[in-house]
C-alpha cells in the first residue's frame, strides 16, 4: 500500500508508484491509500504488469503530471502542436498483459485543463489551437491497453483527460463496470472508451460524460472488432454511441441495451466514408431513451463529404427495438448508393415532434413514428457527481451563468425583477472618448464651477448642477496623479462616469489610508474639513462614521459608491493602508507593529448598475465590499480588464457581481489568503461570477506554497456556530431570533444561517497559489465559534442545518428542499496553473 508524503504542487510520485507495480506478485493488486489529509498522488507515465492491478482506494485521487517532458517519446513534441501528432506516451499503459486492471472507488484525473508546464495552455487548448490550425496536437491519452487479455475497470473515476480516456488496441476481453468518466463537453478529442480491433468486450453499469464519442466502437487494420455489449449504461455531454470512423477492419456482432443519452449531439451513430470502407454488421440497438439530443439516429456512409478512395462503407442487419426520443430530433439514415444501400429494421421506434429526415439509399422495415413518452419515465437520472471539492459544472449548468443572464435580474432574493443589462454594449466599455461636464486636476487654478482640485469638490458639484436634471449623466475627468483624499457619492447624486485621461489606469489614483481600528475622532479630525461645505447627503455618510468610537471596516472605504448607474474607468482607486510597510503577520509575539485591519479601497453600497472598466482596486484586507440595497436582496455590479488585489476576503459582499477579463492577484504577506468572501443570501440567484479572469499572485513564498484559497462563505455576523463541537463544555448553538454567545450557550439567527455566499468561476485561468484539490475553503477552522463548512450546493446548506438540529421547514419556514440543487460554488471549463 502507498501513502501521499505530501500535497504539495510539483511533486512526482512515478518512481514510487512505477517501482510498487513492478515488484507487486501477480495476482495483487498496488494500493493508493489516503494518508491523514494527504490524498493525491501525482505520476508520469505508468506501466501495468500482467496480472497485477492499480487499486485507487474511495477520496485518492492519481493525477497525470502536467510535464511534457515526462511523456515525450523522444523527438520533443510532447505538449506542441504539429503535423504528426502521438508525439505522447499514455499516462497508464497496458500492453501484452493478461489479467490486469483498474480498481477502486477513487480517481484518476489527467488534468487536462491544466496549463502545461512551461507552456501559456492547457492540454485542451492545445487541441484547439490544432483544431484552428488545421494540425495535430501532441497530448497523452490517458489509459491505452494493446495486446492484452482480460482487462478490467471496476468503479474507478477517470476525468479530464487530455485525449482519449481509454483505448483498446487488439484486446480480448475487457469489462469496464459501474465506472465513471468525467470530462467537460468542451474538451476536444475526449473520447470515452474506444475499442480498436478488439473482440469480447463489455461495458456496463457505467456513467460516462465527456467532450469526444462517450463510446467509439472501432476497426482498423488490425482486424475486426466483435462481440461488443454495452448494457445498462447512461451517457450525458459527448457525441453519442457511436461505431466508426475507422470501420475498415469490420465491425460485428453489437448489442447496446438500456441505454439513456441525456445531451449528446448525436444519439445512435455510424460513421464511415470512402476512406475507409469496411463492413459494419449485426448492430442490435434495444431499450435505448434519448433526450435533448440533436440526431437520435445518425448513419452515414459520407462521414467526411471530402473524402477520396474506393473503400465503400456497407451497413447491414442494423436493428433498431424499442428506441424513444422524447424531444424532437434528426434523423439521418444514409447508405452509399444503390448498390450499397443501408439494411436496416425499426420496431417500436419513436422520436418526438416532427423529425427532420434525412433518409436515402436505404432499405428500411418499419419506421419511426410518435414518441411513448411514458417508455423513458425515469430512464435519466441525474449525474452521479461524487463528493468533491471541486465540482465542476455541466455546460447546460455553465450556460446558467452567462453574463447576460446573470446580469439581467435585480431586486428581492427570489421575486428579483427582470431588467436586462448590457454594460459591454456601454459606450464605457468601448472606449468612448467623452466630453467632460468636469475636470479634476490638482494642480490647476480651480473655479468651482468645471474645474477643481480634488475628486470630491467635483462630486459635490455635480449633485448641486443635477437637481433640475437628476437622470442626465455627468461627466468626470480626472487628470494624471496622486489624489490623497476621500471621495463619497450619496444615492442621491446622478449617474456619474468617472474617468482617467489615458488607458494606464495607474496613473490616476485616489487613494487614502483609513482601517477598521481607526477612531471616530481620529477620522474626523482628518477628514472634517474635506466634508465642512459637502452637500446634505454627503455630509450624512460623513456623519454616519465620524462618532463611533471605531469606525469599524465599513468606516474605512477610499471611494463609497451608493447612487445608481456609477461608472469608472481607467483609475486606481486604493487603500494605503500597510502598503509601505507590507503586511506580513508577526509570528511571534509581541504583534504591535504588524496588526491586521480592514482596509476597504472601493464600497458599492446598494448601487445597482455599477460598471468598472480598466480599473485598479489596491489593497489588503477587505479590498472591495459589494453590498445589496438591504439584506434579502440585491444590486448589480460589472468588473471588465480590471485589477484587483489583496491577501485575504479582498472581495466581499452579498451583492451580485460579474467579474470580466480580470486580474485577481493575492497577496502572501500573510501566511493565508481567501481571495473572495461573499454573504450571498440564499435566495439571491447570483453572487459573484468570474468569467475568463486570471487569478494570480505575487511571487512570495507563501504563495508559491499553493496553499491558498479561492473563497471562503462569510458566516456573517454569527457569534457561534451549531456546525461542530467547540472543546467548551456545556457548549451549545441553537436556532434564536438573534445572534449571541454567553459561554456556554448561544444562539444563530436567521439572517447568518441564510448568508450561504455564492461564486462560480469560468473559463478562468487559476494560479499554482490556490490550493488544487480544495480551493474552497470552510470558514474558520473547526472546532472554532466562527466554524462553517464550505456549502457547495442548497443541498449541503439543508443537510448541514438538519444535523445541526435546525428545522428548515418548522425554523425557516422553507417549503421543500430545491431540486435540483441551487449551485452555490462551481467551476467550469478552468485552466490550472
Amino acid at each position: 500500500m502507498l501513502t501521499p508524503t505530501t500535497d504539495t504542487p510539483g511533486k512526482d510520485d512515478t518512481a514510487r508508484i512505477q517501482s510498487a507495480i513492478d515488484k507487486c506478485a501477480i495476482g495483487q493488486a498496488v494500493r493508493l491509500s489516503a494518508n491523514n489529509e494527504k490524498q493525491n498522488f501525482v505520476a508520469g507515465p505508468l506501466t501495468l504488469r500482467s496480472g497485477v492491478g492499480l487499486l485507487v482506494d474511495a477520496g485518492v485521487t492519481l493525477y497525470a503530471s502536467t510535464n511534457p517532458k515526462l511523456f515525450d517519446r523522444g523527438a520533443g513534441t510532447c505538449g506542441t502542436v504539429d503535423k504528426l501528432g502521438r508525439g505522447c506516451k499514455p499516462f497508464i499503459t497496458a500492453e501484452q498483459t493478461k489479467g490486469s486492471g483498474i480498481f477502486g472507488a477513487g480517481v484518476i484525473d489527467g488534468q487536462g485543463g491544466h496549463v502545461v508546464d512551461g507552456a501559456a495552455e492547457s492540454w485542451w487548448q492545445l487541441a484547439r489551437r490544432a483544431q484552428k490550425e488545421d494540425a495535430r496536437q501532441n497530448v497523452p491519452r490517458l489509459i491505452e491497453v494493446t495486446s492484452s487479455q482480460d482487462f478490467t475497470l471496476h468503479k474507478i473515476t477517470l476525468r479530464n483527460s487530455p485525449n482519449f480516456h481509454v483505448t483498446l488496441n487488439k484486446v480480448d476481453g475487457f469489462t469496464a463496470w459501474d465506472m465513471r468518466i468525467d470530462t467537460p463537453a468542451t474538451a476536444r478529442n475526449t473520447d470515452g472508451i474506444d475499442p480498436i480491433s478488439s473482440r469480447n468486450i463489455t461495458i456496463a453499469h457505467s456513467h460516462i460524460r465527456t467532450g469526444d464519442d462517450n463510446v467509439a466502437i472501432k476497426a482498423g487494420n488490425n482486424g475486426p472488432t466483435e462481440n461488443i455489449s454495452i448494457l445498462h449504461n447512461h451517457f450525458y455531454s459527448g457525441h453519442g454511441m457511436s461505431i466508426g470512423s475507422e470501420t475498415n477492419g469490420g465491425v460485428r456482432r453489437v448489442l447496446v441495451d438500456d441505454l439513456s443519452m441525456d445531451g449528446t449531439t448525436s444519439g445512435l451513430r455510424i460513421k464511415s466514408d470512402v476512406s475507409r470502407g469496411g463492413v459494419v454488421d449485426q448492430i442490435i440497438y434495444r431499450n435505448v431513451c434519448l433526450r435533448d439530443v440533436k440526431a437520435p439516429i445518425d448513419i452515414s456512409t459520407r462521414y467526411n463529404p471530402r473524402a477520396e478512395g474506393n473503400q465503400v462503407p456497407v451497413y447491414g442487419n442494423i436493428e433498431f427495438d424499442r428506441v424513444h426520443a422524447i424531444t424532437p430530433g434528426r434523423i439521418i439514415m444514409q447508405g452509399y448508393d444503390e448498390q450499397h444501400p443501408l439494411q436496416a429494421t425499426l420496431r417500436d421506434v419513436g422520436i418526438a415532434g416532427k423529425a427532420d429526415r434525412k433518409i436515402e439509399f436505404a432499405r428500411l422495415t418499419g419506421d419511426a413514428t410518435a414518441t411513448s413518452q411514458a417508455f423513458c419515465d425515469g430512464r435519466f437520472p441525474v449525474y452521479p457527481v461524487q463528493a468533491t471539492n471541486r465540482p465542476q459544472l455541466s455546460i447546460e449548468q455553465a450556460r446558467q451563468f452567462s453574463y447576460a443572464e446573470v446580469l439581467k435580474y435585480v431586486g428581492a432574493a427570489g421575486s428579483e425583477t427582470t431588467d436586462p443589462w448590457d454594460p459591454l454594449s456601454d459606450p464605457l466599455a468601448k472606449g468612448a472618448a467623452f466630453t467632460p461636464d468636469y475636470i479634476v486636476d490638482k494642480s490647476a487654478a480651480a473655479d468651482g464651477i468645471k474645474l477643481f482640485n480634488t475628486v470630491q469638490e467635483a462630486v459635490n458639484r455635480a449633485l448641486a448642477d443635477s437637481k433640475d436634471h437628476p437622470a442626465k449623466r455627468l461627466y468626470m475627468l480626472l487628470k494624471p496623479g496622486t489624489y490623497q483624499e476621500l471621495v463619497y457619492i450619496p444615492a442621491s447624486a446622478p449617474p456619474i462616469t468617472m474617468y482617467g485621461e489615458g488607458k494606464d489606469s495607474a496613473v490616476t489614483r485616489i487613494t487614502a489610508k483609513l482601517d477598521a481600528s481607526n477612531t471616530g475622532a481620529a477620522y474626523a479630525a482628518q477628514y472634517g474639513a474635506q466634508f465642512a461645505k459637502a452637500p446634505v447627503d454627503v455630509q450624512a455618510m460623513y456623519a454616519s462614521i465620524k462618532d463611533r468610537a471605531q469606525i469599524g471596516t465599513f468606516g474605512t472605504a477610499t471611494v463609497w459608491v451608493r447612487n445608481d448607474g456609477f461608472q469608472a474607468r481607467n483609475l486606481t482607486f486604493e487603500n494605503g493602508y500597510n502598503k509601505d510597510s507590507g503586511n506580513a503577520r508577526a509570528e511571534e509575539l509581541p504583534n504591535i507593529n504588524n496588526v491586521h485591519h480592514q482596509a476597504l479601497a472601493l464600497q458599492v453600497d446598494g448601487a445597482d448598475k455599477s460598471q468598472f472598466e480598466n480599473i485598479r482596486l489596491i489593497g489588503f484586507q477587505d479590498t472591495l465590499y459589494l453590498k445589496s440595497p438591504q439584506t434579502g436582496s440585491t444590486s448589480r455590479s460589472f468588473f471588465n480588464r480590471s485589477y484587483i488585489e489583496g491577501d485575504v476576503d479582498f472581495i466581499f459582499g452579498d451583492s451580485t457581481a460579474y467579474f470580466h477579463q480580470t486580474e485577481i492577484k493575492s497577496l502572501g504577506d500573510r501566511g493565508l489568503s481567501y481571495a473572495a468572501a461573499p454573504d450571498t443570501h440564499v435566495r439571491t440567484r447570483y453572487g459573484f461570477v468570474f468569467d475568463n479572469c486570471r487569478f494570480t499572485h505575487d511571487g512570495s513564498a507563501n504563495a508559491k506554497a499553493g496553499t491558498f484559497y479561492l473563497l471562503r462563505q462569510w458566516f456573517h455576523s454569527s457569534r457561534c456556530t451549531p456546525y461542530s463541537k467547540v472543546p467548551v463544555d456545556g457548549y451549545s448553538c441553537t436556532y434564536g431570533p438573534a445572534n449571541g454567545y454567553q459561554a456556554p450557550k448561544g444562539t444563530i439567527a436567521k439572517v447568518s444561517l441564510e448568508a450561504v455566499g455564492k461564486m462560480v468561476v469560468l473559463n478562468s485561468r487559476i494560479g499554482s497559489h490556490i490550493n488544487r484539490t480544495r480551493p474552497w475553503s470552510d470558514w474558520n477552522k473547526e472546532g472554532t465559534l466562527a466554524f462553517r463548512p464550505a456549502q457547495y450546493n442548497s443541498d449541503d446548506h439543508w443537510n448541514n442545518l438538519i444535523k445541526a438540529g435546525i428545522d428548515p421547514v418548522k425554523d425557516l419556514g422553507y417549503t421543500s428542499k430545491p431540486s435540483p440543487a441551487d449551485i452555490y460554488l462551481g467551476e467550469f471549463n478552468n485552466s490550472d496553473e
